[in-house]
């Protein structure tokens, strides 16, 4: 069993991407009753341990100390064994003390889910979670890990404070999803009883659809409907009032936000504004203009589209079937667009 030592505050990561399953009568049968346990847990973001939600039982451990003991017992009374008597009393007390001391590790403590932050389909989204104590001892060996996974990850808790762990699971499709069941368990001290509860969280999780890899040219620009209507084409990058900076451009032209980007990534390019050209064209992104057919790679399309427009700082619009985002920049737009994609 692997434990931290106990601080202030103490983070861990596990990577839950595919629960365990089995087959077989045993394993629907399995399946089923979980199901049906679980719709009866209410979700909540935060939740107290209880003597109601704390279960315990023995581990394989601790069915072979039991058996242990009652070899043990009926050797001494066989024999007449005083110091088999002591011992088997000795044992039976330790296993007693064990008890209470491994269930008061989960009793009591309280559990909160933080937000999930958006994420990419393809990629592991991550449920931070916080445990908090107010008793003054410690608690040790406590692990978490998405229900049906046998994935761990296992952290301390310290007296009077907190502890905070992280959990990644992997969804399979783009959306709303709801945040998936969680299990906390420990074995502490003798890993002789398995205490352990069942936590439904409220919060739900966003999952953007994933971007098209790589990114393909950015569709032309729309002339704007107050302009002349004959607004060149230009290329990629150089959509409502930014292109790729040429020499001489006064330096107040340069958009110095993407210069700074470009730097820290090792690279020189460099963007200019061009006024007359943002008052010309706007740029719009539809599924029409992907050229593809299959829904999920239009979707794809223009996500990626979309982190491209965003990443060169140019206004951009987005066209859905039956919703319009009008043209605009920043992560707030940029949120909104990707939000509509994975809930088209």
């Amino acid at each position: 069993m692997q434990t931290f030592s106990p601080s202030s505050s103490t983070a861990a990561t596990a990577n839950n991407t595919t629960p365990t399953s089995g087959r077989g009568p045993v394993a629907a049968l399995r399946r089923r009753w979980q199901n049906w346990w679980n719709s009866r847990l209410p979700r909540t973001n935060t939740q107290t341990l209880t003597q109601r939600n704390v279960y315990i039982v023995p581990t394989g451990a601790g069915w072979m100390l039991a058996l242990t003991l009652l070899l043990l017992l009926i050797g001494s009374i066989n024999f007449q064994l005083n110091l088999g008597y002591l011992l088997t009393f000795l044992l039976v007390g330790c296993v007693a003390v064990s008890i209470y001391v491994c269930h008061s590790t989960l009793r009591g403590l309280q559990l909160h889910l933080l937000d999930p932050a958006p994420q990419f389909l393809g990629s592991g989204s991550t449920l931070e979670i916080q445990l908090n104590s107010t008793r003054k001892q410690p608690r040790h060996a406590i692990g978490m890990t998405v229900y049906g996974n046998d994935n761990w990850v296992w952290t301390d808790v310290p007296g009077a404070g907190s502890a905070s762990v992280q959990i990644a699971f992997k969804p399979e499709r783009r959306g709303l999803h709801n945040v998936p069941t969680l299990k906390a368990e420990t074995r502490y001290p003798l890993g002789t009883f398995r205490v352990w509860t069942i936590w439904r969280p409220a919060a739900q999780v966003l999952v953007y659809p994933q971007p098209e890899k790589p990114a393909p040219q950015l569709p032309p620009g729309e002339a704007r409907s107050h302009g002349s209507g004959n607004a060149p084409t230009r290329g990629i990058g150089e959509f409502d009032g930014v292109r790729a900076y040429q020499r001489g451009d006064p330096l107040k032209l340069v958009v110095w936000k993407k210069a700074a980007k470009s730097f820290a990534a090792g690279s020189d390019e460099l963007v200019s504004r061009d006024a007359q050209q943002s008052q010309q064209q706007e740029l719009w992104l539809d599924m029409a203009a992907t050229g593809l057919q299959a829904p999920e790679a239009r979707i794809s399309r223009l996500t990626a589209w979309v982190l491209q427009a965003d990443r060169l700082g140019v206004e951009y619009g987005l066209r859905l079937p039956g919703r319009e985002l009008g043209p605009d920049t920043g992560a707030a737009h940029r949120h909104r667009c990707l939000e509509a994609l994975a809930l088209c």
